[in-house]
């Protein structure tokens, strides 16, 4: 991966959700390209202490639940405080409960509801009022092919992509007169722990289903951060690209 750099250096990049799965994935892509990578989750994992050990100048990790907004705010304050700016913004961070919704208890709902798409507002907010003030920068929600064509017993996580892509579209207006792309990814089945639950015959029968002839991987989706994320497509904003190997096309 070519590495992006800013007038000023390596790019400053938030990865929400970033310490396993696809979120790992992602960092790990930005690393790579050399970029200065912070990342948060509520625990930490193998990943994050590799990466401590390995670019403890250009990896930041804390601790947080974006659920909450005192959290989202600790968590910006420190990457601002470490290295001065937000150049891109990837949330990433989503949670999933599974179950028929009249069975669903309201916990469940909270849970997916807050950290889904309250946080990704929050955080949104948070960056946004940072790259306003500077006119740059790159927002990429990561959706899911969930909120485009819905999927039984997911319905409060298909509400809360459905809705990340309307936000999308509407920040792409707020911002993209100051030089600030907002865009969204809707991966498709993706081999993470995300399909864990999921049995062998039941992804079988994903991949038969799948053009590509195969689940995506994590390098998939990081693939089209760093495209929606270059300086150079500044043109492209308000758009959600599905990823998912053309099962849904």
């Amino acid at each position: 991966m070519s590495e992006q750099h800013t007038e000023t250096g390596p790019r400053v990049v938030i990865v929400t959700g970033g310490s396993r799965g696809l979120g790992a994935g992602i960092v790990r892509s930005y690393l790579d390209s050399g970029d200065l990578v912070a990342t948060c989750a509520r625990s930490r994992t193998a990943e994050v202490d590799g990466w401590e050990s390995e670019a403890p100048d250009r990896f930041l990790f804390v601790p947080a639940d974006l659920s909450k907004v005192e959290d989202c705010e600790v968590f910006v304050k420190a990457v601002v405080e470490r290295w001065g700016r937000v150049d891109v913004l990837i949330n990433n961070a989503g949670v999933a409960r599974d179950g028929i919704l009249g069975l669903f208890s309201d916990e469940d709902i909270d849970t997916v509801v807050d950290l889904n798409l309250k946080g990704t507002i929050y955080m949104t907010r948070l960056v946004g009022r940072r790259m306003l003030a500077r006119r740059s920068g790159s927002i990429v929600n990561i959706s899911s092919i969930v909120g485009r064509s819905g999927y039984r017993g997911l319905a409060v996580y298909s509400a809360t992509k459905a809705a990340m892509d309307g936000m999308t579209r509407a920040m792409a207006r707020e911002l993209g007169t100051r030089g600030i792309t907002v865009n969204a990814i809707a991966p498709g089945y993706l081999r993470t722990e995300m399909s864990h639950g999921l049995d062998e015959d039941q992804l079988q029968q994903i991949v038969r289903r799948t053009p590509a002839g195969r689940l995506g991987e994590p390098d998939d989706i990081a693939r089209v951060c760093q495209f929606l994320t270059d300086p150079a497509g500044s043109y492209l904003t308000g758009q959600v690209l599905v990823v998912d190997g053309g099962l849904t096309g």
